[in-house]
């Protein structure tokens, strides 16, 4: 048998394909017969067909079930491409008529979520009432990893030295900067700016997701970083400074108006100390419906996207 791509294509209908995908997926054919509602010897006959018009073996039959030859371990790969257009195709389409549709999962971290995200997914959800928004709260450093392996939709997270970006796309979203935060009476709270050597012989109480830039900084100074306090929230490392027990650095949006009784809030003067807040989708991937309409509302609301 010979591959003929111009029979395959006059002859094969979108159903055969997919009761051919629900084979290898289920592993059995008389399963997938059920999974798209049709009798068993109909299926096989379909699935024989096919075979017949592709001119090449697709499965390998054994007494446990069926599983793709090498062939048919290609047409699975573009046929999960390719459904995966169409449902992306139904779904703008869609759209015209029923409003956006889906669903969009946002990954991200606290010290983001907390002073930016939540309250503009919050505008998003009310604008787009049919699109269901799955957020999930992981370490900065795990955000690019999971829209790589597309366990996410979007990922909003800030920039690091050691970040692998190869498997993602991004886009710039805001900026911020880290502050240092020292008690009200601490001998440094009448200073405009430290560095990071002016706190490191304090008792600087570390949040875990700064931990990473924090040991790099004491590396330059020849210093070795080992905190008496770590913890995994900015509001917890700064109530812990508001009762003397140390400093910390932090971003500066966390800082409120009220916190300025009991704190002293010093610029950082330190190349690091410019966050960078980016955006990440799948590389190379065309987003969804509903995660576009996502991208374009951060990037509507973003100050570093917007023209100034």
């Amino acid at each position: 048998m010979t591959f003929n791509k111009m029979h395959l294509i006059r002859q094969v209908d979108l159903f055969t394909l997919k009761l051919f995908l629900s084979a290898v997926e289920e592993q059995q054919i008389g399963l997938a017969a059920i999974r798209e509602n049709i009798a068993a010897s109909t299926a096989t006959k379909r699935i024989q067909d096919l075979e017949e018009i592709a001119g090449v073996k697709l499965l390998e039959r054994n007494p446990k079930g069926v599983q793709p030859s090498p062939a048919g371990a290609v047409l699975v790969r573009y046929l999960r491409s390719i459904f995966g257009q169409l449902d992306d195709m139904r779904a703008e389409i869609s759209s015209f008529t029923e409003g956006v549709r889906g669903e969009v999962h946002v990954a991200s971290a606290r010290s983001i979520i907390a002073p930016f995200l939540a309250r503009e997914l919050g505008s998003y959800a009310h604008d787009y009432p049919l699109i269901e928004l799955l957020l999930s709260e992981v370490e900065n450093s795990e955000i690019v990893r999971i829209v790589a392996h597309g366990e996410a939709d979007v990922g909003v997270f800030a920039m690091a030295n050691e970040m692998d970006l190869s498997g993602v796309d991004v886009t710039p979203y805001r900026k911020d900067r880290m502050v240092a935060i020292v008690p009200r009476e601490h001998s440094l709270a009448g200073r405009e700016s430290v560095s990071f050597e002016d706190l490191i012989s304090e008792n600087v109480i570390a949040v875990k997701a700064m931990m990473p830039a924090f040991r790099v900084a004491a590396k330059r100074l020849g210093r070795e970083f080992q905190p008496r306090f770590n913890v995994r929230s900015t509001g917890v490392a700064i109530s812990l400074v508001q009762a003397g027990f140390g400093v910390t650095v932090q971003p500066e949006c966390h800082v409120s108006r009220e916190m300025l009784d009991t704190i002293a809030v010093l610029d950082l003067a330190e190349p690091w100390a410019n966050r960078i807040i980016s955006i990440a989708t799948p590389h190379g991937r065309l987003p969804s419906p509903a995660a576009r309409t996502l991208l374009e509302y951060l990037a509507g609301s973003s100050p570093v996207t917007r023209e100034e």
